[in-house]
């Protein structure tokens, strides 16, 4: 009697043991595509490395993604396209100034997005969307526009409360969107073969390139920095 309740105690421990596994194949299957697809790029990445480096097999793989374009696609979702949401919602309460809340977005982008691995996702539509065009039509609907959305929402602030010049916002976006870019670029190509002389301070970079466009964009003298002293 006691040896087989020990006996059903190990069977449901392994049970339980193999459902957490199987919730965790997922993330793991993404965090390996995620370095796979920014170290290879996507077209010289196979699904047989994904499942390899995640610890499963091929065709476990399948079983949640049912090709290496979805795989792609989800990989997308869970590091940038699915935090929107909560993006917005940060701007929807933020309280301050529109110079302060553009500082903001840059320098939150870079913390949580730009200084990850994930970042390297923009430098690999930027090589190979031409390749891939359905990839490219995806990528555009799920990150470009509602990024491009995003920032718009912040400079139509500025100009509603009078604190930005009027503008043409449709450059005016790709203005904000260029030294993220770069950034992105540099970090997953030349930047870490840059001499020491020449390497840039992500962080500085930032500041910098923030300070230029405010005072484009500020009626009157670009307030300076939160944390200048």
């Amino acid at each position: 009697m006691v040896f087989s309740k020990l006996l059903c105690n190990a069977q449901d421990g392994l049970q339980a043991k193999r459902e957490r596994r199987k919730e965790a194949r997922p993330g793991e299957l993404l965090d390996a595509a995620l370095t796979l697809f920014v170290d290879k790029g996507f077209a010289a990445t196979r699904v047989e490395e994904v499942a390899k480096l995640a610890g499963v097999s091929k065709g476990t793989l399948f079983l949640y993604f049912s090709s290496k374009e979805e795989l792609f696609k989800a990989v997308v979702r869970a590091n940038i396209s699915g935090r929107f949401a909560e993006w917005n919602e940060e701007l929807e309460n933020f309280e301050g100034s529109t110079a302060d809340m553009l500082r903001y977005a840059l320098t939150t982008w870079w913390e949580r997005l730009g200084s990850t691995q994930a970042s390297g996702i923009i430098k690999l539509m930027m090589s190979e969307a031409h390749n891939f065009p359905d990839l490219a039509t995806f990528y555009q609907q799920e990150v470009m526009q509602p990024g491009n959305q995003l920032i718009q929402r912040i400079l139509q602030r500025g100009m509603d409360r009078g604190e930005f010049r009027a503008i043409n916002m449709k450059y005016g976006v790709y203005i904000v969107l260029t030294p993220m870019l770069f950034l992105a670029m540099w970090k997953h190509s030349m930047g870490a073969y840059s001499p020491e002389s020449t390497r840039l301070v992500p962080e500085e970079y930032l500041a910098t390139q923030i300070d230029i466009i405010l005072r484009g964009l500020c009626l009157g003298d670009a307030p300076t920095p939160l944390s200048s002293t």
